[in-house]
């Protein structure tokens, strides 16, 4: 807090001291993994706020959490937008990417900060509550089609008789070609620090559950979600020391067509 005040921040001990600190409206911004922290610090913000303040959740929140949440403080007379933030760590050097969902106003109110942290033209109001949550979590099932698809490629790649320099393969990618992206200059960046072999990292998967949500919105419109479920049923996969599901495809061959059967030990 010492360090942040001498770059003109205003520091802090506590949320009541932060709150008292604000004028009117105040912006009470809660950025902590989502789900019951997401709650417990809402919740712990809102008894500090008062009417026509902004409660704004930049969780990967669910959705539908977000539109009860909506309900809920504005009930109290309490603001609240629910505002899907990507750019990960690189943020604080490239600027936020922003989805915004909630009442036009209380945007109106957090403008300002959202165009702070925003890179030029990096930030939209979606529309009512749930709005920019749910934008954020379709962005976050594409992002887990385009990994597996860029991991399957790179297996391939890594297979083949050439004896490729993956590095290099991903960093002419970046320039120029239809799959350029900031995933692959990430790529790029991996296979420079950790080898082609990627020999150190485990090949387990795990997810936040952006994907699962985007799946069962999918389902629940009818909508056809091929690419996606297959990245995240992907990562199902990566954390199984042995499938179950082909050990009883293996027996089946064997039962079938006396197909040899490799044995544990």
């Amino acid at each position: 807090i010492k360090e942040l005040e001498k770059h003109g921040a205003v520091g802090a001990s506590s949320i009541a001291e932060m709150a008292k600190a604000l004028r009117e409206p105040r912006v009470l911004w809660s950025m902590v993994p989502a789900g019951e922290a997401t709650d417990a610090t809402l919740e712990e913000l809102a008894t500090y706020a008062a009417k026509g303040d902004v409660l704004v959740d930049g969780a990967n929140s669910y959705f539908r959490d977000s539109m009860r949440r909506a309900a809920e403080y504005e009930a109290k007379g309490l603001r609240y937008l629910d505002v899907g933030v990507s750019g990960g760590i690189w943020g604080l050097e490239n600027g936020y990417c922003m989805m915004v969902g909630g009442r036009p106003e209380a945007v109106d109110i957090v403008r300002p900060a959202l165009d702070t942290l925003a890179p030029p033209d990096g930030w939209a109001h979606f529309g009512k509550s749930g709005a920019g949550h749910f934008v954020k979590m379709v962005h976050n099932g594409i992002e887990y089609g385009m990994m597996q698809a860029y991991g399957e490629g790179f297996e391939l790649l890594h297979a083949s008789e050439f004896e490729l320099d993956l590095r290099r393969v991903s960093q002419v990618w970046t320039q120029g070609s239809v799959v350029r992206s900031w995933l692959l200059e990430l790529a790029e960046r991996a296979f420079a620090q950790e080898g082609d072999d990627l020999a150190a990292i485990k090949g387990y998967v795990s997810d936040s559950g952006e994907g699962r949500w985007t799946i069962n919105e999918a389902i629940t419109h009818d909508v056809p979600m091929t690419v996606l479920a297959h990245a995240l049923f992907a990562r199902f996969s990566s954390r199984q020391d042995d499938s179950y599901a082909m050990k009883v495809a293996a027996a089946l061959r064997n039962q079938f067509g006396g197909h040899a059967v490799k044995k544990e030990g």
